[in-house]
């Protein structure tokens, strides 16, 4: 399943023990090294110390929420080194700067696509300069036209024509409709006998 980074925030949190929400997200902790959320910072309603989940602690994901076995799975900023350091790090991909390897402009990360499974960011949601925005208002790059990631920008691999082109792509919904998806069709026994 693929979900927008701004639509895990406020997200809940379920625990298998107590069948109810537990916490709800706060902010994503991500690792820019493999674009991938590592961690949420999380709100307990029963406790104001800073907390967080690692993603591999997420036993399912559903539409109700994040599933977990219970609030055991909530950790402090000290208690595992690596999400420390992550979390230190302060690494947001909103409103950084996407340039192509020429150092053209081609926006900022407005939002991003991640899967569920792994957590992993897919895709970069990019709101075009204003000048670029009356023809083509947003931009969607795949993870694989990115070239390099530091502080302050993004830089893609592509040339702004390419992606545009690549983009328009990504928007394609076929236009047929699968008979066998809902489970109504059933052939009749005299269009089989017809055949014979």
């Amino acid at each position: 399943m693929l979900i927008e980074g701004s639509k895990l925030l406020n997200y809940p949190i379920l625990s298998l023990h107590t069948a109810s929400k537990i916490a709800e997200v706060k902010a994503l902790i991500i690792d820019p090294n493999f674009l991938k959320v590592v961690a949420f910072e999380i709100n307990v309603a029963s406790s104001k110390q800073c907390l967080f989940l690692e993603t591999a602690s997420v036993r399912e994901f559903s539409k109700m929420g994040m599933i977990v076995d219970s609030d055991e799975e909530f950790v402090e900023q000290g208690d595992v080194i690596k999400l420390k350091e992550m979390i230190e790090l302060g690494f947001t991909l909103e409103n950084m700067k996407v340039l192509s390897k020429k150092k053209t402009m081609l926006g900022r990360v407005e939002d991003f696509i991640v899967t569920t499974d792994d957590f992993r960011v897919m895709q970069l949601i990019i709101k075009r300069p204003i000048y670029k925005s009356l023809i083509d208002p947003e931009l969607v790059i795949g993870r694989s036209e990115i070239h390099e990631i530091n502080d302050t920008e993004i830089i893609v691999k592509s040339e702004e024509s390419t992606i545009i082109k690549k983009s328009g792509a990504l928007d394609f919904v076929p236009n047929f409709v699968n008979p066998f998806k809902d489970g109504k069709y059933i052939a009749s026994e005299n269009n089989n006998s017809s055949t014979k």
